[in-house]
């Protein structure tokens, strides 16, 4: 796939995700650019084969707001996210700054979106209570693309099904996606300790700006959210460490949590993974040497073929048994729960 064809795609699916203005700039620069500068030259001649994979697009749309946020273009900032400017306008402006900022816009390209949505903790959340009803038994966390940790607090979040609410009474932030399919139990997790990975951890302090950037830029209702969750991981700290995540997942798994359950979960990361990786984190998990009080859980929202959204599956080792969970919206707009209750399903695992 060529970077227009991905950029025009990419284009189509922010619109869908309530995102118009990111992607009226995505459709310009499909259609405008021009080799004969550096970040055009990059952005074209990306490996055909990668360009998908690589989220290039949103690479680009993260640099251009980064750019935006940090005040190293006002010529553009003064346009960015306005609807009463017109398309060559708006281009004039983009391919200005394309031009004369290719040495801020070329490092970014060079990392793929840690978007870090918060919202998707409405899935975690909800796992959390569901394993704790189905085991009884504290949880130990390990998120894998863990980026700057705001999902790795989901425990301080609280989420608010109709007139149903889990977490904290007094949480900074309540999630409330539309919800369909069943409700989660209500069976508040323990946590006793929690940790996560990432190639290139990102600080909720020293790189909040470009930790926003990634939230489009006329989303101002996630963008306040992941404010909010930024001054919670700055204060809260949660453990993220930089490395690989297949060699870091089975260092984490060779120490054994007796009495408790390990719910090893990610979001929206698994494509980045090589085949390779892919295989080595499932095989830890498969070889963990597990007691009966010490379930391993692999909590899963990830994209597939069958949209919308990511669909969200829980797979229970030491058996390896796959539970669909149902699906959510990429930006956990809306979650479909399809969960079998946890108690009948534990009696008939007996």
């Amino acid at each position: 796939m060529s970077f227009r064809t991905h950029a025009k795609a990419q284009a189509e699916a922010c619109a869908q995700l309530g995102s118009p203005y990111t992607a009226r700039v995505l459709r310009l620069v499909a259609d405008h650019l021009r080799p004969g500068h550096a970040v055009a030259d990059r952005l074209l001649g990306w490996p055909t084969e990668r360009v998908e994979d690589d989220a290039v697009a949103l690479r680009l749309a993260g640099a251009l707001h980064h750019l935006v946020l940090t005040r190293k273009a006002a010529m553009l900032a003064r346009f960015y996210t306005r609807d009463d400017i017109d398309d060559a306008q708006l281009w004039r402006s983009l391919d200005a700054v394309l031009r004369l900022n290719a040495e801020d816009i070329l490092p970014v390209l060079n990392h793929a979106p840690q978007t870090n949505e918060v919202a998707r903790s409405a899935v975690f959340i909800a796992a959390g209570h569901w394993l704790s009803a189905a085991f009884g038994l504290p949880l130990v966390l390990s998120e894998l693309g863990t980026c700057a940790g705001l999902n790795l607090i989901w425990d301080s979040y609280a989420l608010q099904i109709g007139d149903h609410h889990y977490g904290p009474q007094d949480a900074a932030i309540t999630l409330a996606p539309d919800w369909y399919g069943s409700l989660p139990p209500l069976a508040p997790p323990v946590i006793r300790a929690r940790a996560g990975v990432d190639r290139h951890p990102l600080d909720p302090v020293a790189d909040r700006a470009r930790l926003q950037s990634y939230i489009w830029a006329d989303q101002t209702t996630r963008l306040e959210r992941q404010a909010l969750a930024l001054d919670l991981a700055a204060e809260a700290r949660p453990p993220v460490h930089e490395g690989c995540a297949d060699a870091w997942l089975s260092d984490r798994l060779s120490r054994p949590q007796p009495q408790a359950c390990h719910m090893v979960y990610h979001s929206l990361f698994w494509q980045y993974l090589t085949d390779d990786q892919q295989r080595n984190i499932v095989d830890a998990m498969a070889r963990a040497r597990l007691q009966a009080n010490e379930p391993l859980a692999h909590v899963a929202m990830e994209a597939d073929d069958d949209g919308p959204g990511a669909r969200l599956t829980l797979t229970l080792w030491p058996q390896g048994t796959e539970i669909t969970l149902g699906r959510a919206d990429f930006h956990g707009a809306w979650v479909d729960w399809q969960a079998p209750d946890p108690k009948a399903w534990t009696d008939a695992q007996h």
